[in-house]
């Protein structure tokens, strides 16, 4: 049985987690859209101009400027997730490599993904810092743990 292999326990709990965090992001591009559209608060000029005629384009943007924080806040907390979720996705995956103790790496994997999403939730409620800034802090002493574990594993050899 090899260590990327789905009869290994460790890599079917790391591909939950990863699938859990990758449709997290997905939903909030989709939240993204949704909001965009139902607030009508487009990215781009040619956007408006797809639902409403050019001559209402000021009017219809200065009505969005109101919701355009809503936008923004979800399109942060996205962006948020793609600067952390990746590099936990491959360090996580590589960590499996050095073979870790099982718990303590369900741990970093639970740790990290739970941190996550108490950040979506603190960022679009908006729930006031430190919490924020705790769960981003959380998420990312779990993956630079699993890094120096890899790098203290290749340095033995």
């Amino acid at each position: 049985m090899g260590v990327y292999s789905i009869e290994n326990e460790l890599f079917r709990v790391y591909l939950t987690y990863a699938v859990l965090v990758g449709l997290k992001m997905f939903l909030l591009a989709f939240y993204t859209s949704f909001v965009r559209i139902s607030q009508k608060v487009f990215a781009n000029r040619e956007d408006y101009g797809y639902t409403y005629p050019e001559e209402k384009f000021k009017e219809r943007q200065a009505r969005a400027d109101a919701s355009k924080e809503k936008v923004e806040r979800i399109r942060r907390c996205h962006l948020n997730d793609l600067e952390n979720i990746p590099v936990f996705l491959i360090i996580g995956l590589l960590y499996l490599a050095i073979n870790p103790p099982a718990h303590i790496a369900i741990w970093h994997y639970r740790v990290f993904v739970a941190s996550r999403f108490f950040h979506m939730v603190a960022y679009l409620t908006p729930l006031p810092q430190p919490s924020r800034a705790l769960s981003f802090v959380v998420g990312t002493g779990v993956t630079i743990s699993m890094g120096v574990q890899i790098l203290q594993s290749v340095a033995q050899f």
